[in-house]
């Protein structure tokens, strides 16, 4: 049967997975992480049947195929879960490579690899957890030969028979096979044949509230000189001659002392006060600035819309819906 490169088969096949790509996914094995998806391999109908992982942090470099029922994926958390793979199952695993042509005997060799090991059904089956994603529906067209995609399979085969399990477990009942006869439901645990789980999306939308800083004005604060005349009163003191005519009283000479001179006089200095003005700077105050933070809140009113699920029916099917008590 022939098989495709996910984007050979459909370049817009995003689209059908709301905009996630399978490619670049973290591969985990329990909690560890050990590669990651490089690529995904679809079958004629559009259903994936292998996952290209690499697993570089068991081998490096190493590409195999990993069946996808055995593969949990979880596009929220971007992660691919293998529950139960081994790092000798990788070993044993034939190489996969970009120039590889896929037919019937690898698939053979890989389904052999994994019906043998002791792998750990439990979880295996997609869309068995919460959040994860089944991948097992027919989802881009019916033939890829119309996309104008070449198959991974080789023209050249050889012959070759072998045991599938067509129960969901290993222990199922075995069925022989060849290259004509075989199905991809003789091992529906390897190719979650059981899960039949369409998924409609339902969204809502809701107000989320954020803040964002942006400036709403500016302060400046300065200072600039003003002029103005100041008046002082400053007290002085001058000093002024007084010449007083007095009669004295004793008018008598003695005789002999009487001299006339042209010319005597008399001194005396005279002083006054005059003002001395200055100017000195003092602090007149201080200007403190800073900033304090007001609280306020904004109301604001938004539409938002949700999708609510409409079930119509035809006859009288039985239809276990829980819609009514989700909405309580």
């Amino acid at each position: 049967m022939a098989l495709y490169r996910i984007k050979d088969f459909d370049p817009d096949y995003r689209n059908h997975f709301d905009g996630h790509d399978i490619k670049d996914l973290d591969l985990y094995s329990g909690d560890d992480k050990i590669g990651s998806v490089n690529d995904a391999l679809v079958d004629e109908d559009g259903k994936f049947r292998y996952l290209v992982i690499s697993t570089g942090a068991w081998i490096f470099g190493k590409k195999v195929l990993l069946p996808i029922g055995r593969a949990q994926i979880d596009y929220n958390a971007h992660r691919v879960y293998a529950p139960g793979l081994t790092k000798e199952q990788v070993e044993q695993l034939p190489e996969f490579t970009d120039e590889m042509k896929i037919d019937y005997n690898d698939e053979e060799r890989v389904r052999g690899v994994y019906r043998s090991g002791d792998y750990s059904a439990t979880g295996a089956g997609l869309g068995t957890a919460a959040g994860t994603t089944t991948t097992d529906a027919s989802m881009m067209g019916s033939t890829a030969t119309a996309m104008g995609s070449s198959p991974l399979e080789s023209s050249a085969a050889l012959e070759a028979e072998g045991t599938a399990y067509t129960g969901s477990s290993m222990g199922a009942t075995p069925a022989t096979y060849d290259r004509d006869s075989y199905r991809y439901d003789m091992d529906r645990d390897l190719y979650n044949m059981d899960q039949h789980d369409d998924r409609i999306r339902l969204y809502e939308e809701r107000l989320i509230a954020n803040k964002r800083r942006m400036k709403a004005g500016e302060v400046t604060v300065g200072k600039h000189i003003e002029t103005e005349t100041a008046r002082v009163d400053v007290p002085l003191e001058k000093e002024r001659v007084v010449v007083e005519r007095v009669t004295p009283t004793d008018t008598s000479v003695v005789p002999g002392e009487a001299a006339f001179h042209e010319g005597e006089v008399a001194r005396m200095e005279v002083y006054e006060e005059t003002p001395d003005i200055q100017k000195e700077a003092f602090v007149r105050e201080e200007v403190r600035v800073k900033k304090v933070v007001d609280q306020d809140i904004v109301n604001s009113e938004e539409e938002i819309r949700r999708e609510e699920l409409d079930v119509n029916t035809q006859g009288r099917p039985i239809v276990d819906d829980d819609t009514a008590r989700r909405r309580v």
